[in-house]
Protein backbone atom coordinates (compact mmCIF):
# COMPACT_ATOMS: atom_id res chain seq x y z
CA UNK A 1 0.00 0.00 0.00
CA UNK A 2 1.25 3.21 -1.12
CA UNK A 3 0.20 5.11 1.65
CA UNK A 4 -2.04 5.25 4.68
CA UNK A 5 -5.05 6.51 2.77
CA UNK A 6 -8.16 4.27 1.48
CA UNK A 7 -10.98 5.43 -0.65
CA UNK A 8 -14.14 4.86 2.00
CA UNK A 9 -17.02 2.96 0.05
CA UNK A 10 -19.51 5.33 -1.07
CA UNK A 11 -23.32 5.01 -1.93
CA UNK A 12 -23.14 7.33 -5.93
CA UNK A 13 -25.66 5.26 -7.73
CA UNK A 14 -24.07 6.12 -10.87
CA UNK A 15 -23.67 2.70 -12.44
CA UNK A 16 -26.28 0.72 -14.73
CA UNK A 17 -29.48 -0.55 -13.25
CA UNK A 18 -28.20 -4.07 -14.47
CA UNK A 19 -25.11 -4.04 -12.23
CA UNK A 20 -22.85 -3.18 -14.90
CA UNK A 21 -20.13 -0.42 -14.58
CA UNK A 22 -20.56 2.65 -15.60
CA UNK A 23 -18.03 5.22 -17.61
CA UNK A 24 -19.45 8.15 -14.37
CA UNK A 25 -18.11 5.16 -11.71
CA UNK A 26 -15.03 4.38 -13.36
CA UNK A 27 -13.97 8.06 -13.70
CA UNK A 28 -14.85 8.82 -9.92
CA UNK A 29 -12.84 5.67 -8.74
CA UNK A 30 -9.98 5.85 -10.82
CA UNK A 31 -9.60 9.73 -10.13
CA UNK A 32 -9.43 8.81 -6.83
CA UNK A 33 -6.44 6.97 -7.35
CA UNK A 34 -4.95 8.83 -9.42
CA UNK A 35 -5.17 11.44 -6.50
CA UNK A 36 -3.37 9.53 -4.51
CA UNK A 37 -5.32 6.68 -2.23
CA UNK A 38 -3.13 3.81 -1.53
CA UNK A 39 -6.20 1.75 -1.52
CA UNK A 40 -9.22 2.47 -3.44
CA UNK A 41 -12.82 0.97 -2.45
CA UNK A 42 -15.54 0.29 -4.82
CA UNK A 43 -18.93 1.44 -3.44
CA UNK A 44 -21.25 -1.71 -1.66
CA UNK A 45 -21.63 -3.97 -4.88
CA UNK A 46 -24.04 -6.27 -4.38
CA UNK A 47 -23.65 -10.20 -4.44
CA UNK A 48 -27.59 -10.97 -5.48
CA UNK A 49 -29.86 -9.59 -7.00
CA UNK A 50 -32.61 -9.81 -4.42
CA UNK A 51 -29.66 -7.66 -1.94
CA UNK A 52 -29.83 -4.40 -4.19
CA UNK A 53 -29.34 -1.30 -2.31
CA UNK A 54 -29.98 1.74 -4.39
CA UNK A 55 -30.66 2.69 -7.45
CA UNK A 56 -27.22 2.64 -9.78
CA UNK A 57 -25.63 -0.01 -7.73
CA UNK A 58 -22.41 -1.88 -8.73
CA UNK A 59 -23.34 -5.02 -8.95
CA UNK A 60 -20.97 -8.70 -8.48
CA UNK A 61 -24.30 -11.50 -8.52
CA UNK A 62 -23.49 -12.19 -12.15
CA UNK A 63 -20.39 -13.29 -14.57
CA UNK A 64 -21.74 -10.27 -17.08
CA UNK A 65 -20.48 -7.93 -14.58
CA UNK A 66 -16.67 -9.15 -14.70
CA UNK A 67 -15.53 -7.34 -18.17
CA UNK A 68 -16.55 -4.04 -16.34
CA UNK A 69 -14.84 -5.17 -12.87
CA UNK A 70 -11.60 -6.21 -14.79
CA UNK A 71 -11.31 -2.74 -16.47
CA UNK A 72 -12.05 -0.67 -13.17
CA UNK A 73 -9.78 -2.56 -11.40
CA UNK A 74 -6.84 -2.54 -13.96
CA UNK A 75 -7.35 1.19 -13.89
CA UNK A 76 -7.08 1.72 -9.97
CA UNK A 77 -4.26 -0.40 -10.24
CA UNK A 78 -2.46 1.50 -12.96
CA UNK A 79 -1.76 4.56 -10.72
CA UNK A 80 -0.64 2.52 -8.38
CA UNK A 81 -3.28 1.72 -5.61
CA UNK A 82 -5.13 -1.44 -4.21
CA UNK A 83 -8.20 -2.33 -6.15
CA UNK A 84 -10.45 -3.64 -3.43
CA UNK A 85 -13.90 -4.46 -4.03
CA UNK A 86 -16.61 -3.88 -1.41
CA UNK A 87 -19.03 -7.30 -1.10
CA UNK A 88 -22.66 -6.35 0.19
CA UNK A 89 -26.52 -7.46 0.66
CA UNK A 90 -28.93 -5.06 2.08
CA UNK A 91 -31.10 -7.50 3.14
CA UNK A 92 -34.37 -5.60 4.93
CA UNK A 93 -32.90 -2.76 3.88
CA UNK A 94 -33.22 -3.39 0.05
CA UNK A 95 -36.29 -1.18 -1.43
CA UNK A 96 -39.21 -3.52 -3.09
CA UNK A 97 -39.31 -0.99 -5.76
CA UNK A 98 -35.67 -2.41 -6.87
CA UNK A 99 -36.04 -5.66 -6.59
CA UNK A 100 -40.38 -6.37 -7.30
CA UNK A 101 -40.40 -8.70 -4.36
CA UNK A 102 -40.26 -8.71 -0.81
CA UNK A 103 -36.60 -7.94 0.63
CA UNK A 104 -35.16 -10.49 2.88
CA UNK A 105 -34.33 -10.81 6.27
CA UNK A 106 -32.85 -13.28 9.06
CA UNK A 107 -36.55 -13.42 10.21
CA UNK A 108 -39.51 -12.02 8.84
CA UNK A 109 -39.61 -8.18 9.65
CA UNK A 110 -42.92 -6.58 9.66
CA UNK A 111 -41.17 -3.16 9.94
CA UNK A 112 -39.12 -3.31 6.71
CA UNK A 113 -42.23 -5.26 5.03
CA UNK A 114 -39.14 -8.47 4.80
CA UNK A 115 -39.82 -12.23 4.26
CA UNK A 116 -37.43 -14.17 6.49
CA UNK A 117 -34.51 -16.57 4.87
CA UNK A 118 -35.40 -20.41 5.06
CA UNK A 119 -32.11 -21.96 6.13
CA UNK A 120 -31.43 -23.14 1.97
CA UNK A 121 -31.90 -19.52 1.29
CA UNK A 122 -28.83 -19.02 3.82
CA UNK A 123 -26.39 -21.29 3.02
CA UNK A 124 -27.48 -19.97 -0.77
CA UNK A 125 -26.32 -16.17 0.19
CA UNK A 126 -23.20 -17.82 2.20
CA UNK A 127 -21.90 -19.53 -1.35
CA UNK A 128 -23.00 -16.24 -3.35
CA UNK A 129 -20.90 -13.77 -1.15
CA UNK A 130 -18.05 -16.19 -1.50
CA UNK A 131 -18.72 -16.82 -5.64
CA UNK A 132 -18.59 -12.94 -5.79
CA UNK A 133 -15.80 -13.01 -4.05
CA UNK A 134 -14.37 -15.58 -6.83
CA UNK A 135 -15.32 -13.45 -9.75
CA UNK A 136 -13.77 -10.36 -8.15
CA UNK A 137 -10.59 -12.47 -8.04
CA UNK A 138 -10.79 -13.10 -11.82
CA UNK A 139 -11.39 -9.29 -12.06
CA UNK A 140 -8.30 -8.52 -11.08
CA UNK A 141 -8.93 -7.01 -7.61
CA UNK A 142 -6.23 -7.32 -5.16
CA UNK A 143 -8.69 -7.95 -2.66
CA UNK A 144 -12.19 -7.97 -1.59
CA UNK A 145 -13.95 -6.69 2.24
CA UNK A 146 -16.91 -8.14 3.46
CA UNK A 147 -19.88 -5.31 4.50
CA UNK A 148 -20.68 -6.44 7.75
CA UNK A 149 -21.66 -3.24 8.79
CA UNK A 150 -25.02 0.12 8.65
CA UNK A 151 -27.57 -2.83 9.27
CA UNK A 152 -27.07 -3.95 6.26
CA UNK A 153 -27.99 -8.37 5.94
CA UNK A 154 -24.71 -9.14 7.57
CA UNK A 155 -25.39 -6.68 10.06
CA UNK A 156 -29.06 -8.27 10.69
CA UNK A 157 -27.66 -11.57 11.44
CA UNK A 158 -25.67 -10.26 14.11
CA UNK A 159 -28.13 -7.97 15.90
CA UNK A 160 -30.23 -10.00 18.51
CA UNK A 161 -33.19 -7.13 18.04
CA UNK A 162 -33.50 -8.15 14.46
CA UNK A 163 -32.57 -12.25 14.28
CA UNK A 164 -35.09 -13.74 15.88
CA UNK A 165 -34.30 -17.57 13.78
CA UNK A 166 -34.11 -20.58 16.49
CA UNK A 167 -31.62 -22.29 13.94
CA UNK A 168 -27.85 -22.51 14.05
CA UNK A 169 -27.66 -18.97 12.50
CA UNK A 170 -29.70 -17.20 15.28
CA UNK A 171 -29.81 -17.17 19.02
CA UNK A 172 -26.41 -16.88 20.61
CA UNK A 173 -23.89 -13.91 19.37
CA UNK A 174 -21.99 -17.22 17.92
CA UNK A 175 -24.76 -18.39 16.11
CA UNK A 176 -25.86 -14.68 14.79
CA UNK A 177 -21.95 -14.30 13.53
CA UNK A 178 -21.93 -18.02 12.10
CA UNK A 179 -22.82 -16.21 9.05
CA UNK A 180 -20.19 -14.01 8.62
CA UNK A 181 -17.16 -16.16 10.13
CA UNK A 182 -18.72 -19.04 7.58
CA UNK A 183 -18.27 -16.45 4.49
CA UNK A 184 -14.58 -15.19 5.60
CA UNK A 185 -13.53 -18.53 5.84
CA UNK A 186 -15.24 -19.15 2.40
CA UNK A 187 -12.88 -16.95 0.33
CA UNK A 188 -9.96 -17.17 2.08
CA UNK A 189 -10.28 -20.94 1.11
CA UNK A 190 -11.17 -20.57 -2.11
CA UNK A 191 -9.25 -16.94 -2.61
CA UNK A 192 -6.30 -18.48 -1.78
CA UNK A 193 -3.50 -16.88 1.26
CA UNK A 194 -2.77 -13.79 -0.95
CA UNK A 195 -6.00 -12.40 -2.42
CA UNK A 196 -6.75 -9.38 0.42
CA UNK A 197 -9.54 -9.96 2.87
CA UNK A 198 -11.15 -7.52 4.51
CA UNK A 199 -14.14 -7.48 7.05
CA UNK A 200 -16.46 -3.76 8.00
CA UNK A 201 -18.10 -3.63 10.95
CA UNK A 202 -20.03 -0.94 13.14
CA UNK A 203 -20.49 -0.94 16.48
CA UNK A 204 -23.98 0.89 16.98
CA UNK A 205 -27.34 1.22 15.76
CA UNK A 206 -29.49 -1.29 13.87
CA UNK A 207 -29.52 -3.44 17.50
CA UNK A 208 -25.29 -3.60 17.49
CA UNK A 209 -23.52 -3.76 20.62
CA UNK A 210 -20.48 -2.51 21.39
CA UNK A 211 -18.77 -5.40 23.41
CA UNK A 212 -20.37 -7.70 20.97
CA UNK A 213 -18.83 -6.13 17.93
CA UNK A 214 -15.36 -5.99 19.95
CA UNK A 215 -15.68 -9.86 20.07
CA UNK A 216 -16.66 -10.83 17.01
CA UNK A 217 -13.31 -8.41 15.77
CA UNK A 218 -11.14 -10.21 18.14
CA UNK A 219 -12.41 -13.65 17.30
CA UNK A 220 -11.80 -11.99 13.37
CA UNK A 221 -7.96 -11.65 14.45
CA UNK A 222 -7.80 -14.77 16.74
CA UNK A 223 -8.88 -16.58 13.27
CA UNK A 224 -6.05 -14.68 11.37
CA UNK A 225 -8.47 -15.33 8.17
CA UNK A 226 -8.37 -11.76 7.63
CA UNK A 227 -6.09 -8.66 6.73
CA UNK A 228 -7.83 -5.91 7.72
CA UNK A 229 -10.73 -4.75 9.62
CA UNK A 230 -13.00 -2.15 8.99
CA UNK A 231 -14.71 -0.50 12.00
CA UNK A 232 -17.09 2.65 10.42
CA UNK A 233 -17.62 4.29 13.82
CA UNK A 234 -19.82 7.47 12.22
CA UNK A 235 -17.50 9.88 14.47
CA UNK A 236 -14.42 8.62 15.11
CA UNK A 237 -14.13 11.47 17.96
CA UNK A 238 -17.86 10.36 19.89
CA UNK A 239 -18.35 8.37 22.66
CA UNK A 240 -20.20 5.34 22.49
CA UNK A 241 -23.95 5.30 23.23
CA UNK A 242 -24.51 2.88 25.60
CA UNK A 243 -24.10 4.56 28.93
CA UNK A 244 -21.95 2.28 30.50
CA UNK A 245 -18.67 2.63 27.90
CA UNK A 246 -18.73 6.74 27.97
CA UNK A 247 -15.94 6.93 29.91
CA UNK A 248 -13.67 7.35 26.53
CA UNK A 249 -14.09 7.71 22.92
CA UNK A 250 -15.32 4.80 20.48
CA UNK A 251 -12.05 4.87 18.70
CA UNK A 252 -9.99 4.57 22.19
CA UNK A 253 -12.14 1.34 22.96
CA UNK A 254 -11.10 -0.37 19.47
CA UNK A 255 -7.53 0.37 20.09
CA UNK A 256 -7.99 -1.80 23.23
CA UNK A 257 -7.97 -4.78 20.97
CA UNK A 258 -4.91 -7.44 20.09
CA UNK A 259 -4.65 -6.43 16.32
CA UNK A 260 -1.78 -9.41 16.34
CA UNK A 261 -0.44 -8.80 11.89
CA UNK A 262 -4.25 -7.24 10.91
CA UNK A 263 -4.54 -3.96 10.03
CA UNK A 264 -7.11 -1.70 11.02
CA UNK A 265 -8.61 1.04 9.57
CA UNK A 266 -11.50 3.49 10.76
CA UNK A 267 -14.14 5.97 9.40
CA UNK A 268 -16.12 8.73 10.42
CA UNK A 269 -15.77 12.38 10.01
CA UNK A 270 -11.69 12.22 9.53
CA UNK A 271 -12.11 15.21 7.37
CA UNK A 272 -8.81 17.39 7.87
CA UNK A 273 -5.24 16.50 8.19
CA UNK A 274 -5.42 17.15 11.34
CA UNK A 275 -8.20 14.76 12.06
CA UNK A 276 -5.78 11.96 9.66
CA UNK A 277 -2.47 12.81 12.46
CA UNK A 278 -4.87 12.44 15.41
CA UNK A 279 -6.50 9.14 14.29
CA UNK A 280 -2.89 7.43 13.37
CA UNK A 281 -1.53 8.65 16.21
CA UNK A 282 -4.29 6.88 18.01
CA UNK A 283 -2.75 3.74 16.70
CA UNK A 284 -4.88 3.11 13.51
CA UNK A 285 -2.89 1.12 10.79
CA UNK A 286 -4.93 3.49 7.71
CA UNK A 287 -7.79 6.17 7.37
CA UNK A 288 -10.43 5.66 5.34
CA UNK A 289 -12.03 8.85 4.07
CA UNK A 290 -15.68 9.60 2.47
CA UNK A 291 -16.80 13.12 2.69
CA UNK A 292 -13.09 15.37 1.98
CA UNK A 293 -12.72 12.53 -0.75
CA UNK A 294 -15.35 14.05 -2.60
CA UNK A 295 -14.30 17.31 -2.29
CA UNK A 296 -10.74 16.39 -3.20
CA UNK A 297 -9.95 13.16 -5.58
CA UNK A 298 -6.28 14.07 -4.64
CA UNK A 299 -7.16 14.81 -0.27
CA UNK A 300 -3.40 12.27 0.00
CA UNK A 301 -1.60 14.71 -1.86
CA UNK A 302 -2.78 17.30 -0.16
CA UNK A 303 -2.35 16.45 3.44
CA UNK A 304 0.98 14.82 3.00
CA UNK A 305 2.05 17.57 1.65
CA UNK A 306 0.28 20.17 4.24
CA UNK A 307 0.02 18.41 7.34
CA UNK A 308 -2.92 21.55 8.49
CA UNK A 309 -4.71 20.59 5.22
CA UNK A 310 -8.45 22.06 5.46
CA UNK A 311 -11.08 20.97 2.87
CA UNK A 312 -13.26 23.34 0.92
CA UNK A 313 -15.66 24.64 2.90
CA UNK A 314 -19.47 23.98 2.54
CA UNK A 315 -21.79 23.93 0.25
CA UNK A 316 -20.20 23.69 -2.92
CA UNK A 317 -21.46 24.00 -6.12
CA UNK A 318 -22.53 20.96 -8.50
CA UNK A 319 -20.00 22.63 -11.20
CA UNK A 320 -17.29 21.89 -8.53
CA UNK A 321 -18.48 18.61 -7.54
CA UNK A 322 -18.04 17.58 -11.81
CA UNK A 323 -14.69 18.78 -11.95
CA UNK A 324 -13.75 16.40 -8.86
CA UNK A 325 -15.14 13.68 -10.91
CA UNK A 326 -18.73 13.06 -10.26
CA UNK A 327 -21.22 12.30 -12.73
CA UNK A 328 -24.60 13.76 -12.83
CA UNK A 329 -26.21 10.72 -11.08
CA UNK A 330 -23.29 11.72 -8.32
CA UNK A 331 -24.38 15.21 -7.91
CA UNK A 332 -28.08 14.48 -7.54
CA UNK A 333 -28.01 11.98 -4.66
CA UNK A 334 -25.18 14.31 -2.81
CA UNK A 335 -28.25 17.13 -2.85
CA UNK A 336 -29.69 14.59 0.35
CA UNK A 337 -26.46 15.46 2.20
CA UNK A 338 -27.81 18.14 4.15
CA UNK A 339 -26.02 21.69 3.12
CA UNK A 340 -23.12 19.96 1.03
CA UNK A 341 -24.59 21.67 -2.52
CA UNK A 342 -25.49 24.82 -3.17
CA UNK A 343 -28.94 25.27 -4.25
Amino acid sequence: MLNRFMLAPMTNTQSHEDGTLSKDEYQWLTMRAKGGFGLTMTCASHVQFIGKGFPGQLGIYNDTHIEGHRRLAAGIKSHNSLAVIQLHHAGMRTPEDLIGEQPVCPSAREKHNARGLSLKEVIKLRNDFITAAVRSQKAGYDGVEVHGAHGYILTQFLSADINKRTDNYGGSLENRARLLFEIVDGIRETCGPEFLLGVRLSPERFGMKLQEAKTICQQLIHDSHIDFLDISLWDVFKQPEELEFQDKSLLQYFAELDYKHVKWTVAGKINSGQDVRTVLDAGVDFVSIGRSAILHHDFPKQVLAHTNFEPTALPVSEGYLRNEGLGEKFVTYMKRWDGFVTD
